[in-house]
């Protein structure tokens, strides 16, 4: 596997990440990471015809979880590469099936976009979680939700501007579903962890999604479905969301 970091970091993280996803698979195309100084980007992967492109933050490659974000896009690097259904599906085909007649508000459709990018990441941790501890991812997801929550209740207070498109209530509702989904999906926690404590939080803030209901549609994906069949998931998914009163 042919890593090339770019950028004054420090090349370790990466090539550790890469080391821990050949002992199970290998990309046939090299993969070039690309240090970004805006620490609001974080990370993504691209793909091209003959090589993969890793973006991330200078922020996150200098941080303790650098070695598992890396590993984390590697892997959807090599979902590309298998041609998963779940990273060919157009996302663009999916939510006009979903959402064709339907009157839909600019910020729900945003959130369909991160549904549809939470579900490719179902795929892409099934492979870091089978290679890597999963005590951070777990950390992360509590971390995170715990911050949603924060900024929701920061935002009631009379006066206080909305800031941060993640602390929607409905959207983290769902970000709380995908955790719960992933934890449940490799038995990384028992029913006491704080997650689910956060999850209710969560869903009591936002009662028209169904918190149960998307972390089972996310728990419940198949491990390696038809095209079809992940159409009709992603669809679905996304029409739950944008629909629900």
């Amino acid at each position: 596997m042919d890593v090339r970091v770019q950028g004054t970091v420090a090349p370790d993280p990466f090539l550790s990440a890469a080391a821990l996803l050949e002992t199970e698979y290998n990309l046939t195309r090299p993969v070039e990471v690309h240090i970004r100084e805006d620490p609001d980007e974080r990370t993504w992967a691209a793909h091209y015809d003959d090589h993969h492109v890793l973006n991330m933050s200078r922020q996150a490659a200098t941080s303790v979880l650098a070695r598992e974000l890396a590993l984390h896009e590697f892997a959807h690097m090599a979902r590309y590469e298998q041609r998963h259904a779940s990273h060919t599906q157009s996302t663009d085909e999916a939510l006009f099936l979903a959402l064709a007649g339907e009157s839909v508000e600019r910020r729900k459709l945003a959130h369909c976009y991160q549904i549809a990018n939470h579900m490719k990441d179902i795929y892409a941790d099934d492979i870091t979680l089978a290679l890597a501890p999963a005590s951070k991812l777990v950390d992360f997801f509590a971390s995170k939700l715990a911050t949603a929550i924060t900024d929701q209740q920061d935002d009631e207070r009379p006066g206080t501007p909305v800031e941060t498109e993640g602390a929607d209530p409905e959207m983290t509702v769902v970000n709380a579903a995908f955790a719960l989904a992933m934890v449940e999906r490799h038995s990384l926690v028992d029913s006491e962890h704080r997650l689910y404590e956060l999850a209710d939080t969560a869903a009591d803030a936002a009662p028209t999604v169904d918190l149960a209901a998307f972390k089972r549609r996310f728990r419940s994906l198949g491990d390696d479905p038809s095209e079809s069949e992940y159409r009709k998931a992603l669809v679905d998914m996304t029409r739950a969301y944008a629909t629900a009163e």
